[in-house]
Order: C-alpha cells, then sequence, then structure tokens
C-alpha cells in the first residue's frame, strides 16, 4: 500500500501506522505539491492532506473515490526567547520590523495557505506582516529540513528568521526546546485547519477505516491535533 502523506503528519504517521496492521509505503511533503503528482500519475492508494481542498480536487478529477476529514490543526508563532521582550504577546511580535518572519510557501503547503488567511483576518496589520514574511519552507526547492527537525526550530537555529508561524500541534515539543518560546495564536485569528484524506484505491479501504477510528483519534489528540 503506498501513501502520500502531507509533512506535518510525519511525526504521528509513525505512531498511527504502528498501531496498524498491514506494511504501508509512506512518502512525505507538502500536500499541494503532492495533489499535482498525484494527478500527474503518480501512483498513490491514499492521500493524506493537511486541507480539504487538494483531496476535493483529486474527487473532483476523478482520481479519488472518497474524501474524510479526520483530523484539524491551528497555528501557532515560535520565537526565539532572546528577542521576546516584556509585554511582547503574538501580534505585537508580528509587528515589530526588528525580526524576521518564516512561513511555508502558501500555493504548494496548506500552513502557508493558513499563515495567508491569518494575515487576512489580521487587517491592516497583517498587510504589512505579509510584505515582510519570508517564505522559507514547504516549497519547490529541493533543500529539505533536517531529519529529526521541526521546520520552526531548523529555521530559528540556522539563523534564517527569528520568528516561524507553523502548526499548533508541535508546540508542545516546541516549548520544551532550548531558546524557543511558543505563543498561542487567539480566536478569531487563528485559521482552522482541516485535515482530510483522498481514498484513491480500494487497497487502501482498511487504512481509510482505520484513521476514522477512536485509536487513530487518541493518537491524533495526544500529538497535538485535533479530532
Amino acid at each position: 500500500m503506498r501513501v502520500l502523506a502531507a509533512g506535518s503528519l510525519r511525526i504521528v504517521w509513525a505512531q498511527l501506522i504502528a498501531h496498524f496492521s498491514e506494511p504501508v509505503e509512506t512518502h512525505f511533503g507538502p500536500a499541494g505539491i503532492l495533489r499535482e503528482r498525484i494527478l500527474a500519475g503518480e501512483e498513490c492508494d491514499l492521500f493524506a492532506s493537511a486541507n480539504l481542498a487538494h483531496p476535493q480536487a483529486l474527487l473532483a478529477a476523478g482520481r479519488a473515490q472518497a474524501v474524510v476529514p479526520f483530523a484539524s490543526n491551528k497555528l501557532c508563532l515560535t520565537v526565539r526567547s532572546d528577542v521576546v521582550r516584556d509585554g511582547d504577546d503574538w501580534r505585537v511580535l508580528l509587528n515589530r520590523t526588528d525580526l524576521r518572519l518564516a512561513t511555508s510557501t502558501a500555493g504548494c503547503d496548506p500552513s502557508g495557505d493558513y499563515t495567508q488567511e491569518l494575515f487576512v483576518r489580521m487587517g491592516q496589520d497583517g498587510k504589512s506582516v505579509r510584505e515582510r514574511a519570508l517564505a522559507l519552507v514547504g516549497g519547490r526547492d529541493p533543500a529539505s529540513i533536517p531529519t529529526g527537525k521541526m521546520a520552526a526550530e531548523w529555521v530559528i537555529e540556522s539563523g534564517q528568521a527569528e520568528m516561524f508561524i507553523g502548526y499548533a500541534s508541535y508546540a508542545n515539543t516546541l516549548r520544551q526546546t532550548a531558546g524557543l518560546t511558543v505563543f498561542a495564536i487567539p480566536e478569531p485569528f487563528n485559521p482552522h485547519a482541516q485535515y482530510a484524506f483522498a481514498l484513491l484505491t480500494p487497497k487502501a479501504q482498511r487504512l481509510a477505516e482505520f484513521l476514522q477510528s477512536k485509536e487513530a483519534k487518541l493518537i491524533l489528540l495526544e500529538a497535538g491535533f485535533e479530532v
């Protein structure tokens, strides 16, 4: 069974598959690029995306048999701890022009799309933040995040930026990483990130059923996702 899955599922996917009885070959990447690869003819039995739009595009194109939501996520802001000042919150930090902000790449990666939605929800402030933001991960550049590193951790520790907007499912782990401070982004500014899978062939039917099971939902919850 061959699966293509969003990069933000990499850690939890290993835990999920450990509780699944059949062998699964999984390849990870930005969900938008994975959708393009499937539409171009790449073999795939199940596609797990960080948004609904990409699986639905496969359904509309006749490449998928069904689309099912199975988890959700939010965004958070990770900042290099030594640049945070007393009184700073997520919005103050995003508006500090002395700090570089990194994001994922809109169009290629749903995280980048959700971040653009966040900027829209911020109103006028969001326009200036968008102009300064650097799309450093989740794009078509073959350079990849080192194994074992989270995007926010790598971008900040490597000196490419002082701040990173990414998924809140990483927040607990990031908070335990020396030198990093994580800020929650409150409602109504924080977009709802809906994860969904597209069932492409009958071979993945049992995996599709497992992803909807109570066991899988508990694993996702423990990993920082919402279900």
